[in-house]
Parts: structure tokens; C-alpha cells; sequence
């Protein structure tokens, strides 16, 4: 368990001068409250409020909402009340820990009548005091974290009420991390084998496309260089719910998902913003309708940010938001970042707003309202604030992804309407089917007989039925065409590798990808759903993988004179498909170092020390070791499924260090013999995949790093 000395310290990492005699007062008193209280796993009950404060510490929250985490359960399930709290601690910490008790005691999830009053009270409460919600939100966070120990039926209902519920709501707010890691922690609960696919073929994308997004990175950094453009160049894969659920809209493939991975550009001023982008859209082809200016108009949440998508490396699209520094504090702590501290005073961030204005202006609006199901779409509206909610003239409402056309809109109500849609009314007046529907807008499908989808619908619905819809119908017309396409295609792949695309094989092909026959697959084939890369493949994956020979360890590094020997640098352990320079160094040749080296900034005035070097681009063989900072849960077996699964992946251990034991997990530092990055990434993907994996890192400068954690 933290200790009161650890998160004072990060307490007073960014508030100097918090009040420390009184969070360990706070610390002591909710310990003695909850003596012999244990949590399901068994574990003393004061460990959950801990984590509560040190999560909200990690969004640098004031002295009042950490030492209300600290005590958010005492008023509920211990025998200190509301008198207690205030004696102790003041009026403005018991009327938060009060505030949290009454959220705690909402049955969010009940019965359509009870959760619209239960939502009134809850968003009244809000509006009294956001930091409620802040702690009530990380209390969700924390036991979403720790589900396993519940019994399965009781796991299913906080994770539903999750996904349904927090997880919109830490969204709205603008912690969209929140939001991320909430909906995924309920996934993993709500669909475990769904998940696990996605992390599969995540894994399994990596393997075929390499480290694809490393190499988008290096571009972008380079394409900014090039403009004179400071900034800092981030990529991230989504998580899996968010990939998930981006399957299920588009009702597409995970391979062909285009946006996959995504990236952040953040610049010094608002200017060097547009800059960016002028220079992003230089280098490459921006998709038309992705591009979104959250600067000059910024979400009420008081996100600012500039979106665009291009079509990046190999025609892949990419996702991009640039922003300053001050709009990414905001962006990652969305409401929170008006509460937060830096040096010891609340920090004056521009771009955060009062988080009470929407909260009021709602309950302000229905706060006598007496009808249950006009609050409850209203706050539905609110929280949901990505969906359209459009009505049929009878009165049935449909919800859409906003953006959503008639198209789209006709295909909600039944496919055979979608098929035959020829125009569409909103609010009686005839409009054109690429129109974008807003909220509460009436829609009114005009179709006619012997009506076909056209091709150009694909690219106006937004809504993946939709575009399933139109691409099967397109697909039945021109099947016959697209068999003939597909079959050549099989032909002449399977040749490659030296095999027949025989009727036996392609149908033992169709079966293992889950495609119902051979003609099925060719047809998919040749209207470009699938790939000859898929088909052979599902039969033969050892040669499709083949890359050729492997490479020499003397000859790894390209760009070396032939007297000239290299050593990879201890500090930030360069491994093949990383961008790499030398440096030349007497007595021990060229030490290579990756290129975002922290160490090589101290060398900057010594350019003639530097080579310019680059890894071969042949199959290497795992000798590179990189340490990977894990820490695990301390139940039996896990170190050693976690060992397992590492060898799995056709990586071996070197060397092994238990840095931290505590009674709830371990920190350990493994050192991995790999063969390049994309090793690497499906290495960690994995491991983050594995429940029992609270966190996994890579470790640069491992030496410090280890003789820093061993004091620890």
C-alpha cells in the first residue's frame, strides 16, 4: 500500500506547499476508521482510499479533494459522521465527503423513472461542487482496476454501469483518458474474448507492417525540422474498446481500419499551430470532411485543439491533433485542470472554464420539470454529446454517430428503407442526402420502388450498417465481376510462394478466415475487402512471413568504415528499425544511440564526433536487450505466465530484478533479448494484454534507473 510519506511526496511534487500535517492527519484517521475492514481480494479496506487520492494526485488536485479521497467511505461504512469529518477537517471537506456518500448511494443503473431522478440528483449535486464527481469518478477508476475480485454476476453490473454511465460522463468532462481506460477496463469484464482479439491482431498487424507507427513519428519530426517548427511528435495505438467499437460502427475488418493509430503534435504557441499543420498538409494529402478547428471554436468542456487526417506513410490514413502545450493540460485533464495545482497556487491555465457551467445550465433548466423521460434524454443528450439523436414523424427516435446523414438515418430504420431511399425531408423541407442532422431534428425517408443503393452513398454514410448495406448491395451487382477479379488475383499469390489456389485450398482458406465458401472469399477479394496477403496467410503463414536471410551482427550497423567496430549505447539500448547516430568515442569505437537519446544533447557542440548510421534492413536475430519496467500483481503464478508469455513471443530473458514488493504487487526490471522495434512492440502489446499487468514501460538508461530503484 502507498504510505502517507509517498503521497505527500507527490502531493508536494506539485503543490509545495501543501498542508501536510493535515493530509496525515486525514491519512491516520480514515486508517483507524477502516481497521479490520477488508476488500473483497483481502486486502485491508484503506488501501482502496489511498489509491483514490493517488490517482487524483496524478491530475494534481488541491489539498481538500486528496483528503477527501482519503476519507470518501468513512461517513458510509464506518462510525465517523458528518460531525466527525467537519471537527476534524473542516466544513468544506465533510460536505465533499457527504457529497460523494449520497453519489455512492445512487442506483444509477435502476429502473428508467429512478435513474432520471437519480440523475437529477446526482448532476444537483455536481453543480454544487465538480470536485465530487472528480473523486467519485477515480473511485470508479480504482475499483474498475481491482474488479477481478468481485463475484462475476456483481463485475458484470459495475462494468455495464460503467461503460454506460462514467465513462460518457469522465468523457463529457473532458478526462477523455478517463474515459479510454474506464470503457476498456469494462470491455475486458463485458466481452474478455472480444478484447483478447483485438490484442491479437493488433499483435499480428505489427508483425506484417512493422513499426508503422515509429516510422509516421520520424516523418513528421523530420517534415518539421525541415520548417523551422519546434514541437513534440507523440504516437499512440488506440485502445482495444476504442477499436472495437469503431469495428462494430464501420462493420468492417480490423485490418482494414484505417485509423488505428494516432498522433499528437504539440507546438509552443497557437500560431506554430496552423504552422504545423500547413506544413502536415504540405507533406501529405489531407481526407476531405476530417479536418475540425477546436481552436477558433473550442468544445464547451474547453477542449482546444486543430484535427486533421491525412493519408500518411503507404497510403495509410492517420489521425493527427496539434495544440499548444496549455491546450494539452487541458486535453488530458479535461474540468480537472480548472482545480489543479502548480508550485503551491491553483494553476492559471487560459483554455480551462468554469466546469460548473454546464452542470448548472442543465439542472438550472429541468430542475422542475416533472417529466422523468424529458430529463433523462436531456442529460442523455448532454453526456452523449458525440451522438445525434433524430426522430421519425411517428415520433421513434434513432441515434446516430454524429455527422450522420438521411442515408445513414434510413438504414437505422431498416435496411430495405435505406435500399430504397431516393430523398429525405428534415423538418418538412426537402434536403440533399449528404446533409448532416443535428439533434432533435425531425427526418422523413422518401423511397421508391426498384431504388438501388449508388456507389457515391459509400462516401456519405457515416454509419458502418450503412455502408455494409451498400457495399453488399454493390457487391451482388458486380459479383460475377469481382469473382473473376478475386480468382486471378489468388492465382497468381499463391504462384508466388510456389503453391495452387486449387478449389480445395481456396475453400480451406475461406473456412479459416471465417468466410461462408470460396466464391464468398474471391468476391471480397476482388472488390479489395480482403487481401492475397490474407488468403495465403490463413494457409500458409510461415511463407507469407518469409523476409530473407539473416543479418550478420558485425554488419547490423550501415554506415561504418570497414576499421571501424560499434557497441549499443547502455543508455537508451538502440534496437534495429529505430532512427540511430554514432559517436565516435577513443578506445571504445562508435557507441550507437537512438536518436531521441537524452544523453546526446551534452554532445551537441562535438559534431565531429557524430555518424550518420542506419540499422540494415534484414532480419536480424534477437541479441538486442532492451529492460522493460513491469509491474505485476503479487498472486501466485503470475511471474510466472508473464515469463511464459515472453517466451511466447520468441523473446528471452537475460536478466530479471525485483525492484519494489509490496503486498499488493511487484515492480520488477526485465532485461529482453529482441530482434528489432516491432519485436519489441508485440513483446510489451503481449504484456498489456495480460490482466495481471497493472503497468509495462520501456526503461531508458537502465544503469541509473536500477541503482535509483534499488534505493528506493
Amino acid at each position: 500500500m502507498i504510505t502517507d510519506d509517498d503521497l505527500i511526496e507527490l502531493v508536494r511534487s506539485y503543490n509545495p506547499r501543501t498542508n501536510e500535517p493535515l493530509i496525515r492527519d486525514a491519512f491516520a484517521y480514515g486508517e483507524e476508521m477502516h481497521h479490520g475492514q477488508y476488500r473483497h481480494s483481502g486486502e485491508p479496506y484503506f488501501t482502496h482510499p489511498v489509491a483514490v487520492a493517488a490517482i487524483l494526485a496524478e491530475q494534481r488536485l488541491d489539498d481538500a479533494t486528496i483528503i477527501t479521497a482519503l476519507l470518501h467511505d468513512t461517513i458510509e461504512d464506518t462510525r465517523s459522521t458528518y460531525g466527525d469529518v467537519a471537527d476534524h477537517f473542516g466544513k468544506e471537506v465533510a460536505e465533499l465527503v457527504d457529497g460523494v456518500t449520497k453519489l455512492t448511494n445512487l442506483q444509477l443503473s435502476s429502473t428508467e423513472t429512478k435513474q432520471a431522478e437519480n440523475f437529477r440528483k446526482l448532476f444537483m449535486a455536481m453543480s454544487k461542487d465538480m470536485r465530487v464527481i472528480l473523486v467519485k469518478l477515480a473511485d470508479r477508476l480504482h475499483n474498475m482496476r481491482t474488479i477481478k475480485s468481485m463475484r462475476p454476476e456483481k463485475q458484470t453490473q459495475k462494468a455495464r454501469e460503467t461503460m454506460d454511465i462514467f465513462a460518457p460522463l469522465a468523457g463529457r468532462m473532458g478526462m477523455q483518458w478517463m474515459r479510454e481506460e474506464l470503457e476498456d477496463l469494462a470491455f475486458r469484464v463485458l466481452n474478455p474474448e472480444g478484447r483478447s482479439s483485438i490484442i491479437r491482431r493488433f499483435i499480428t498487424l505489427q508483425r506484417e507492417t512493422g513499426d508503422v507507427m515509429h516510422k509516421i513519428t520520424g516523418d513528421m519530426r523530420l517534415e518539421l525540422e525541415k520548417a523551422g517548427i519546434e514541437a513534440d511528435v507523440f504516437g499512440r495505438a488506440k485502445k482495444p474498446y476504442s477499436i472495437w467499437r469503431k469495428m462494430q460502427e464501420k462493420e468492417q475488418g480490423f485490418s482494414r481500419l484505417s485509423d488505428i493509430y494516432g498522433f499528437r503534435i504539440v507546438t509552443g504557441s497557437e500560431e506554430d499551430c496552423y504552422r504545423v499543420l500547413g506544413a502536415i498538409h504540405q507533406r501529405w494529402r489531407s481526407v476531405p470532411g476530417r479536418f475540425k478547428d477546436y481552436i477558433s471554436q473550442p468544445k464547451s468542456n474547453g477542449y482546444r485543439s486543430l484535427h486533421t487526417t491525412v493519408s500518411g506513410r503507404d497510403g495509410k490514413r492517420v489521425e493527427v491533433q496539434i495544440r499548444t502545450r496549455q491546450m494539452h493540460e487541458v486535453a488530458e485533464a479535461g474540468v480537472a485542470a480548472h482545480w489543479s495545482y502548480r508550485d503551491g497556487v491553483r494553476a492559471e491555465n487560459p483554455f480551462a472554464v468554469d466546469p460548473a457551467k454546464w452542470i448548472a445550465g442543465l439542472t438550472e433548466r429541468f430542475e422542475m420539470s416533472e417529466d422523468h423521460d424529458e430529463f433523462l434524454e436531456a442529460v442523455k443528450l448532454e453526456m452523449y454529446s458525440d451522438k445525434v439523436f433524430c426522430f421519425t414523424p411517428k415520433g421513434d427516435v434513432f441515434k446516430l454517430p454524429r455527422g450522420g446523414t438521411p442515408i445513414d438515418f434510413a438504414y437505422a430504420i431498416h435496411t430495405r428503407i435505406g435500399s430504397a431511399c431516393v430523398g429525405a425531408k428534415v423538418d418538412g423541407i426537402r434536403v440533399p442526402l449528404w446533409t448532416r442532422l443535428k439533434n432533435g431534428q425531425s427526418v422523413e425517408i422518401i423511397t421508391a420502388e426498384g431504388q438501388r443503393p449508388q456507389a457515391t452513398w459509400i462516401d456519405i454514410a457515416v454509419t458502418g450498417k450503412a455502408k455494409a448495406a451498400i457495399r453488399k448491395s454493390l457487391r451482388e451487382e458486380d459479383r460475377e465481376r469481382f469473382m473473376k477479379l478475386g480468382a486471378e488475383l489468388a492465382r497468381v499469390a499463391f504462384e508466388h510462394i510456389g503453391k495452387k489456389a486449387s478449389d480445395k485450398a481456396l475453400n480451406t482458406a475461406a473456412k479459416r478466415l471465417g468466410i461462408p465458401g470460396r466464391a464468398e472469399m474471391l468476391a471480397r477479394l476482388g472488390s479489395a475487402e480482403i487481401t492475397a496477403h490474407d488468403v495465403v496467410s490463413a494457409l500458409y503463414p510461415e511463407l507469407a512471413d518469409t523476409k530473407g536471410d539473416v543479418v550478420d551482427e558485425q554488419r547490423a550497423v550501415v554506415g561504418l568504415s570497414p576499421d571501424q567496430s560499434f557497441k549499443r549505447s547502455g543508455c537508451c539500448q538502440p534496437v534495429p528499425g529505430e532512427r540511430i547516430v554514432g559517436i565516435t568515442k577513443r578506445g571504445e569505437g562508435v557507441l550507437v544511440h537512438a536518436i531521441d537519446c537524452t544523453r546526446l544533447a551534452a554532445l551537441e557542440d562535438d559534431l565531429d564526433k557524430w555518424i550518420d548510421l542506419q540499422w540494415h534492413t534484414g532480419t536480424h536475430r534477437a541479441i538486442y536487450t532492451v529492460t522493460l519496467d513491469v509491474v505485476i500483481s503479487n498472486d501466485a503464478g503470475v511471474l510466472g505466465r508473464i515469463c511464459t508469455l515472453i517466451g511466447e513471443q520468441k523473446a528471452n530473458i537475460s536478466d530479471l530484478k525485483f525492484v519494489d514488493r509490496k503486498p499488493d504487487y511487484y515492480r520488477l526490471m526485465i532485461d529482453v533479448d529482441l530482434r528489432d522495434v516491432e519485436h519489441l512492440h508485440t513483446v510489451m502489446t503481449a504484456l498489456e494484454a495480460e490482466s495481471d499487468v497493472a503497468s509495462i514501460a520501456r526503461r531508458r538508461d537502465p544503469e541509473t534507473s536500477l541503482t535509483a530503484a534499488a534505493a528506493e
